[in-house]
């Protein structure tokens, strides 16, 4: 995880907010307070002055007021209200005025050019009308100088209402600014050093915090890689403390969650690695995430190609839309997969992953190896279809004739045996075939018992072999290369004569006029090994191994002309197999075939009983 930088952590964003909030608080304590400040001193220094003025506005009255006889008393008038004027004017008050009601100037200490000019200046106006004054503040346009204008009203004897005149001053409030800028300067330096030391504390204050916090960071870094032994370290009771406690419990919690976790993954993962059935599990787009090895045979892959793979890719589904009708319908689909070696038959059925808030996740696939069961299925349509068959064919026959019969052909003493000779063998021909289905269900049953018995092989081979030679019809000759020795097995001889009776039928069936037919034994170190060899018109290459099924047939319509059922050598087969041998067949079209079966033979056992 990337380091955070300084101005991106949590410790400078504490200290910055500490500062601007101390800056803030002082910035609205200084704006008050300079405000209020700025208030207090023109006020004060408005009614100092006003104050001052009083004593102004007494003498100016006296003088107004004193009677004048003549011009040169009127002048010297003046000039004496000029020269008090004089004597008030002081640094802070720079322009003193007296004006007369009608708003002529008498006297002025700046100017003497405004002598006996009229004055149309507002608050003078309102000081003659006896209107409370208000002193202006401005600005003086040439030097920049903050000034006060105040106007007073002069009243006759100073007592009566009749207002005889005005005193117009103004004042400068440089000194008071310069007061002001004093202060602030003083209130900015405080203000500064405040911060510094406040700074100071913040940076305290926030490791406080931080540091704790910073602990539980790398604490969740050592969780996040799988180490739970690291605990926080509690630096006091408050709610820090209590989370880094709470940190602390939460540490414990999930190093038994993961504990149990990993032990029920581990769970799943053998369950999953040792099913029968494949499994495959998808993320939500269904890239391959999961294989177990069952699926990765069945599907004929290996784990570095399935990695990242789509699972309809996987499965051979051309559409990719199939994905979504997995997700939607979740049915079951058959595929056909596999090698040149063995095939599969596999049903795959599908269920999603789903969260509790609804949203797909993901598709969990099981590959179920169905071949079985389909060759099952198959064999069995394919059996119900062939018994069918071999029935209808005799019974249709059988209607047929006895419908001529019941139809007057009783009566024909030349047909009527024909249609019941005919009638009786598809009878007998059907008892046969129900005999055959009859011992192979027994064959096929779990109660299914041998009676063996210890017999010698030789002498029971021969007598076999020679039964037939004297019930033979066809010109075939039997050549014969068995031991003279005595070859003791343990055998049932009902079942084995069977499976003679079987392939040495089948051999007299197809071997031609003046063919002939050879049997042979081998023994071998654990088994012996007899043959059965005909010259009849042979079995293709590529039906050699399916003559040993139920009721297949290389030549049907000359088998059922022969009377066979198809059902003769599966029953030599099942009964060869009871004993612990093993069956098969080789042969060449237009040559002859040969059948081949073993059955268990033990020399130490013989030994015994002779």
């Amino acid at each position: 995880m990337r380091k955070v930088g300084f101005f991106h952590s949590i410790h400078f964003k504490f200290v910055l907010v500490y500062v601007l909030l101390i800056v803030l608080a002082m910035q609205i304590i200084g704006i008050y307070f300079v405000r209020e400040l700025e208030v207090s001193l023109k006020t004060n220094f408005v009614e100092s002055i006003s104050k001052r003025v009083n004593l102004l506005v007494y003498n100016i009255e006296q003088e107004m007021s004193r009677e004048k006889k003549n011009p040169e008393e009127e002048e010297a008038s003046l000039k004496e209200m000029r020269s008090i004027i004089l004597d008030f004017k002081t640094s802070e008050i720079t322009d003193v005025r007296v004006i007369d009601n009608n708003e002529i100037v008498l006297a002025a200490t700046n100017d003497d050019n405004i002598l006996g000019k009229k004055q149309n200046m507002a608050n003078v106006k309102r000081a003659l009308l006896g209107i409370n004054y208000e002193p202006k503040f401005k600005i003086q346009k040439s030097s920049g100088e903050r000034l006060v204008e105040m106007a007073f009203p002069i009243n006759e004897n100073n007592f009566s209402n009749n207002i005889i005149g005005v005193i117009y001053l103004e004042a400068s409030m440089e000194e008071v600014y310069s007061q002001m800028q004093l202060i602030n300067k003083i209130f900015a330096t405080g203000t500064a050093l405040s911060l510094f030391i406040t700074a100071a504390l913040g940076i305290f204050l926030a490791r406080t915090i931080t540091r704790p916090m910073v602990d539980m960071r790398k604490q969740a870094i050592e969780l996040a890689n799988g180490n739970f032994s690291r605990k926080v370290k509690v630096y006091g009771e408050d709610e820090i403390g209590q989370l880094a406690k709470t940190f602390n419990y939460l540490t414990g919690k999930l190093e038994e969650a993961q504990a149990m976790t990993e032990g029920e993954r581990k769970k799943l993962a053998s369950v999953i690695a040792h099913m029968t059935d494949g499994v495959i599990a998808t993320n939500r787009t269904g890239k391959v995430i999961l294989i177990n090895n069952p699926a990765l045979e069945m599907l004929n892959v290996s784990r570095g190609t399935v990695k990242n793979i789509h699972i309809t890719d996987l499965l051979g589904l051309d559409e990719m839309d199939k994905f979504d009708s997995m997700v939607d319908d979740q049915d079951s689909i058959i595929i056909e997969t596999g090698t040149k070696e063995r095939s599969y038959i596999l049903r795959v059925s599908f269920s999603a992953i789903q969260k509790e808030s609804g949203i797909i996740d993901g598709v969990i696939a099981v590959l179920y190896d169905i071949t079985e069961q389909e060759k099952i299925d198959q064999e069995r349509r394919e059996f119900v279809a062939n018994v069918s068959h071999e029935l209808r064919t005799p019974l249709t026959t059988m209607r047929s004739y006895l419908e001529a019969l019941a139809d007057g052909a009783w009566q024909d003493k030349d047909i009527a045996p024909q249609f019941l000779n005919v009638t009786q063998t598809e009878t007998e021909r059907m008892i046969r075939l129900v005999n055959d289905l009859l011992q192979l269900s027994k064959l096929d049953s779990t109660e299914y018992r041998l009676n063996k018995d210890w017999v010698n092989f030789t002498d029971f081979f021969n007598k076999i072999i020679e039964r037939f030679e004297m019930t033979k019809s066809q010109h075939v000759t039997f050549i014969k290369k068995i031991p003279k020795d005595d070859l003791y097995v343990d055998i049932d001889t009902d079942k084995i004569t069977q499976v003679l009776d079987n392939i040495i039928s089948n051999a007299l069936k197809y071997s031609p006029e003046g063919g002939h037919i050879t049997f042979k034994v081998n023994v071998l170190p654990a088994e012996i090994e007899i043959s059965i060899r005909d010259e009849g018109v042979g079995i293709p290459k590529g039906e050699v191994n399916k003559i040993f099924d139920r009721f297949y047939r290389v030549d049907k319509a000359r088998s059922r002309k022969l009377g066979g059922t198809g059902l003769g050598l599966a029953i030599a087969k099942e009964m060869v197999y009871a004993h612990g041998g093993d069956i098969w067949a080789k042969s060449k079209e237009g040559v002859g075939t040969t059948v081949y079966f073993t059955i268990p033979y033990n020399p130490e056992q013989e030994d015994e009983w002779e």
